[in-house]
């Protein structure tokens, strides 16, 4: 049975910074596909940022490039998004999300995962 838990939300003044982990237990995430969405109530879940299988690719929405940056820790089974210089506007529950898988790509869109966290809130306000 996979499981999917995120940690490290939490509460963080606007130009602040979070570290989002992502864990897996009877899953080896190394090989495959992660994303990180984000969603607030009435609105879609939307694509953050994703890694592909072996870290060949990674990709960020418009909006976090150069503030967020995903990574993988293969001898913890644990994915990070960190995140820096956060806005207001960033404020959301963050899900990770597993592709069962293998691909040299990622997706960005929720059907493309299988596999998902409880989700973790993260606000940023003053």
């Amino acid at each position: 049975q996979v499981q999917v838990v995120e940690s490290g939300g939490g509460v963080v003044q606007p130009g602040g910074s979070l570290r989002l982990s992502c864990a897996a237990s009877g899953f080896t995430l190394e090989t495959h596909p992660i994303g990180w969405f984000r969603q607030v109530p009435g609105k879609e879940r939307e694509g953050v940022s994703c890694i592909s299988s072996r870290d060949v690719k990674t990709d960020y929405r418009d909006s976090v490039k150069g503030r967020f940056t995903i990574s993988r820790d293969n001898a913890k089974n644990t994915v990070y998004l960190q995140m820096n210089s956060l806005k207001p506007e960033d404020t959301a529950v963050y899900y990770c999300a597993i592709d069962r898988g293998y691909g040299s790509s990622c997706g960005t869109m929720p059907y493309d995962y299988h596999y998902w966290g409880q989700g973790t809130q993260v606000t940023v306000s003053s």
